[in-house]
């Protein structure tokens, strides 16, 4: 029978030096009840400290909660996660140097709590392979006092992997919607799944204590068995929440489409302006084929969706978000991971099982910085860390691979009209560097495995071809020397097939994308 306390209470259960497992993505299944308590225990009390505080996604509203209650120096020792973006107080605990700081795939962290439920040693996979995770690299250590390895290289029948470790964690602390008296939880007014279950496995076998925040405790015996998604054998205590601290996105209270209640109408959807960022998304969308399964990224990539819906190929497309939403159509920045009118919703572990063996026929993916090589960096710049997410997962693993920026950033002015593209004022910092700050995608390894990747602004397209960046076109308007050379700091091979970009691309209305998408299945019609 788990025992309902206070978050106060359950604060206090917490040791120093105990490694704490949480669950999250935005504000889904984050107990920010429990998240309030720790801090004010630490406040007033200095305790718990020394933490080892442990998440695989970006776990906050970019704001004052999530993660950002356990930023204090002294109350974390080691943080491992995923994404420190959204939670600015871990972010800046981590840029002064305040504890140890470990940057790891997400999908390798959400993997590794199963692991470690099992027994098993840790994780061994491709992922991360050539980026900053790699040992030989930076073994993802991501402050200067962060020392210790705790990624391996290697190597089973003559092939090299790497190795993520198992450890014991003490402490999980998870969220749900209902649970009986029992502890039986139930997920049923949550977006999404996350790693709820795994967690709690992980902990209860490494003989800790699992804390729920829920929003109602009902009778034991009066919830249906299929709606469990954590049985209360796992579950030690029970904290009710407060309405305001159990929000189901970062900024949504509750919406029913996205917990699968309600499916809203979607016809309406407002058409994009016609600028740099559409120009992007539309020459993205080119890749599209039939029946693709997409994963797109944030900023930009999300206006593929958009353009897709607007040229009336939609039902081309199943997207799917790392998250573990399947099908609909995934929601924008304030409520990312979320999709409305899913089809279907995994577990995260489960989603990147079947990211990394290949599930994803496309993913479009930003473009912060890349260098002559292909490499990308998202995740640090200066001393600002911004973590990987599911990034490495993703990048690695797709069948074919876009990633779309515009060309400079900080004040880009365009205009986008008639056919062609003019730069009116040039972004005040390059994203096409000498070398990037950061490995986050390794274009030698993409090389390696014969990945084809696509880097795609609003006036030219490069493509990774025989190890390099390879200039393939160029938009209707610019100089090749002044608008693109000048703005890099390398020389990109320039492809003897060199095209201009399609210049309805660069018109009010496209009307190309069903036109090319059918193409396509042609060919493959052909090739069966």
């Amino acid at each position: 029978m788990a025992k309902v306390i206070s978050a106060e209470k359950a604060a206090s259960l917490i040791k120093d030096g105990d490694t704490i497992a949480a669950s999250g993505f935005g504000l889904s299944c984050w107990a920010e009840e429990l998240g309030i308590s720790i801090e004010e225990r630490f406040t007033q009390t200095g305790h718990p400290k020394n933490l080892t505080v442990m998440h695989a996604s970006a776990v906050g509203n970019r704001k004052d909660k999530g993660m950002s209650h356990l930023g204090h120096k002294g109350l974390v020792k080691r943080w491992i996660g995923g994404i420190a973006l959204a939670s600015p107080g871990m972010a800046k605990l981590i840029q002064d140097d305040a504890c140890e700081a470990y940057n790891l795939p997400q999908g390798v962290i959400t993997q590794l709590y199963r692991e470690i439920a099992a027994k098993r040693p840790g994780v061994i996979t491709k992922v991360g392979m050539g980026t900053f995770v790699d040992p030989r690299i930076e073994g993802g250590k991501m402050s200067p006092s962060t020392k210790e390895d705790i990624v391996k290289v290697i190597e089973i029948e003559n092939e090299e992997w790497l190795f993520y470790k198992s450890f014991p964690i003490q402490v999980g602390l998870i969220r749900g919607t209902v649970a009986d008296e029992k502890g039986n939880l139930t997920l049923e007014k949550e977006g999404l799944h996350m790693e709820v279950l795994p967690i709690a496995q992980a902990v209860r076998n490494s003989g800790g204590i699992v804390i729920a925040q829920v929003e109602s405790v009902a009778k034991a015996g009066s919830l249906k068995p299929k709606d469990i998604q954590v049985p209360g054998i796992l579950v030690d205590y029970l904290v009710v929440s407060k309405p305001e601290n159990h929000y189901q996105t970062e900024n949504t209270y509750y919406h029913p489409a996205f917990s699968g209640h309600i499916k809203v109408p979607v016809e309406g959807i407002e058409k994009l302006p016609l600028d740099e960022r559409k120009v992007i998304a539309r020459r993205s969308a080119a890749e599209l084929e039939p029946d693709t399964v997409l994963n797109l990224g944030v900023g930009i990539p999300v206006n593929v969706s958009t353009v897709a819906a607007e040229e009336g190929v939609s039902d081309q497309l199943i997207l799917t978000t790392e998250a573990g939403s399947i099908g609909g159509i995934p929601a924008g920045l304030k409520n990312f991971g979320h999709a409305y009118n899913a089809e279907a919703i995994v577990d995260h572990d489960a989603q990147f099982d079947f990211y990394d063996g290949g599930g994803i026929d496309l993913s479009v993916l930003g473009l912060a910085q890349t260098d002559e090589f292909g490499n990308v960096n998202v995740s640090k710049f200066g001393t600002k860390v911004a973590g990987c997410g599911g990034f490495i997962n993703i990048s690695q693993a797709a069948k074919k691979l876009v990633f779309a920026g515009t060309f400079t950033a900080g004040g880009l002015k365009v205009k986008v009209a008639d056919g062609k593209l003019t730069i009116l004022q040039e972004g005040k910092a390059k994203k096409f560097l000498k070398h990037v700050q950061q490995i986050t995608f390794s274009g030698n390894y993409a090389t390696q495995i014969n990945q084809h990747v696509i880097y795609v602004t609003e006036r030219a397209v490069f493509e990774l071809i025989d190890g390099k960046l390879t200039l393939t076109e160029i938009a209707p308007g610019v100089d090749m020397q002044t608008d693109i050379l000048d703005q890099m700091d390398f020389d990109p091979v320039i492809s003897p097939d060199l095209q201009q970009m399609d210049e309805k691309m660069f018109m009010e209305e496209w009307g190309e994308l069903k036109r090319i998408v059918k193409s396509k299945e042609k060919r493959m019609t052909k090739k069966v």
